[in-house]
């Protein structure tokens, strides 16, 4: 079995059976991560969705 790290420490990870926070070591760890999400840190690549004038996404399917 490979060890794990954490990707926001880089500390030894314990199991997931063992561990409420895995992918993370502690739940300090997993908050961070959150925050760089919130904050808009991490991004997932794509297309940018369209946005109608009220400034809410579009949906085709009204009418």
């Amino acid at each position: 079995m490979s060890k794990r790290t954490c990707p926001i420490c880089e500390r030894a990870v314990l199991a997931r059976e063992e561990n409420s926070a895995f992918p993370f070591c502690s739940s300090r760890c997993q908050l961070v991560d959150l925050g760089h999400w919130l904050d808009g840190e991490y991004r997932v690549p794509g297309e940018p969705a369209e946005v109608a004038d009220s400034g809410i996404p579009s949906d085709s399917s009204e009418g």
